[in-house]
């Protein structure tokens, strides 16, 4: 499952999500536990963007000797495990803008990470869901996991990850739906929104990995 992406730029989250970016500034590659920028919306409606910790519970929230990965959340399950459920049932839905994601893919024998992306190099967003967490120092944070959805049937997605596994994905919302998205009255409404993005809309390619630097812009 996706647990490598590449974060949207502090331009574009203003020119193309019209959300302010947060004073805070985070790596041009996210990976558990680093910082990434997450959407919401305020209390007056407007969209917001927050730094947030990739990974719902962050590594040092956890007891000692507990590991547990949170970065992903599965679609099916979001209304009743402990971990997600009162933010599910809270409303805390977020959008993680992004401009690619990472996934193994294994048709030529081994895994060749791909790089997954707009067909037209736009910036996009995923359904994701949040919490903040109050931190020993009296700082408030925030965490976020990105939400999936199955894709045994998806023409591109079903391509990767184990053969023999089940084929997930990222839950991509399209731009219309960015506010129903955020502002879903109920949890049902919200849930018809995790759909599989199109096929035709994506593209792919073969992405060795790369150096992780921090973003400066």
């Amino acid at each position: 499952m996706c647990v490598n992406y590449l974060p949207a730029h502090r331009q574009q989250l203003a020119e193309h999500f019209g959300a302010e970016p947060p004073p805070e500034g985070w790596p041009d590659e996210c990976w558990q536990d680093y910082t990434a920028p997450i959407i919401t919306a305020a209390a007056d409606g407007a969209l917001q963007a927050l730094a947030a910790n990739y990974g719902f519970v962050p590594r040092r929230h956890l007891p000692a000797g507990i590991r547990l990965s949170t970065m992903n959340a599965r679609a099916e399950t979001l209304g009743r495990l402990a971990t997600y459920r009162d933010a599910w049932h809270g409303g805390r839905r977020c959008l993680v803008p992004m401009l690619a994601f990472f996934e193994p893919c294994y048709e030529s024998g081994r895994a060749v990470r791909h790089r997954i992306a707009m067909a037209d190099g736009s910036p996009f967003a995923v359904a994701g869901i949040w919490r903040s967490w109050a931190e020993p120092d009296g700082r408030i944070s925030h965490a976020f996991s990105q939400i999936t959805i199955n894709a045994d049937a998806h023409p591109l997605l079903q391509r990767m990850h184990r053969p023999g596994e089940e084929k997930r994905s990222l839950a991509i919302v399209p731009p219309e739906h960015y506010g129903l998205w955020l502002q879903a009255g109920t949890t049902a409404e919200a849930h018809t929104l995790l759909q599989p993005y199109p096929a035709s809309l994506l593209q792919h390619e073969a992405a060795p990995q790369g150096p992780v630097t921090l973003e400066l812009f």
